[in-house]
């Protein structure tokens, strides 16, 4: 493995610390993690947390990223969270934004991260990209503020 290969995996590894970890059911092992046409993921990760009236959501995400969203509930598919380390690696891996594959909200954390829910409205699912840039400039759609997420329930 190259340097460059195991600085950028040592990069999603931390994001998935910090964005999969908090709420999961399982310890995580940096052996289990995937790497693959879509993004990187931990293995074992799923939204097991759950608060009555609210729904279920993920721990280590800010609001208004975190709720997995009534379809996904009521579905055997989980929301997965995919995660890039930079936006042309997400190019190369996801393809981009267009009219299949639709970035409502955006928003850049206090580490630089990007964070994207979308849909894809063909078939009714939503999506959760992690980019771990600010690459706001380069992805249409509503920016989200700190002030908003501080005025969400």
């Amino acid at each position: 493995m190259s340097e460059k290969n195991s600085a950028t995996e040592k990069k999603i590894i931390e994001a998935i610390k910090e964005y999969q970890v908090p709420g999961a059911v399982s310890s995580f092992d940096e052996n289990n993690f995937r790497q693959d046409t879509i993004g990187s993921e931990w293995s074992d990760h799923c939204p097991g947390t759950f608060v009555p009236h609210v729904g279920t959501f993920f721990l280590g995400m800010p609001k208004g990223f975190n709720r997995i969203g009534a379809r996904a509930e009521n579905s055997d598919e989980n929301l997965k969270i995919n995660i890039f380390p930079d936006f042309e690696n997400f190019e190369q891996k996801f393809g981009g934004y267009d009219k299949f594959n639709v970035p409502v909200w955006k928003h850049t954390n206090g580490k630089g991260h990007t964070m994207v829910r979308g849909i894809r409205p063909r078939i009714n699912s939503p999506f959760l990209h992690i980019i771990l840039e600010d690459c706001r400039e380069k992805i249409d759609c509503l920016e989200i503020t700190n002030k908003d997420i501080n005025e969400m329930a």
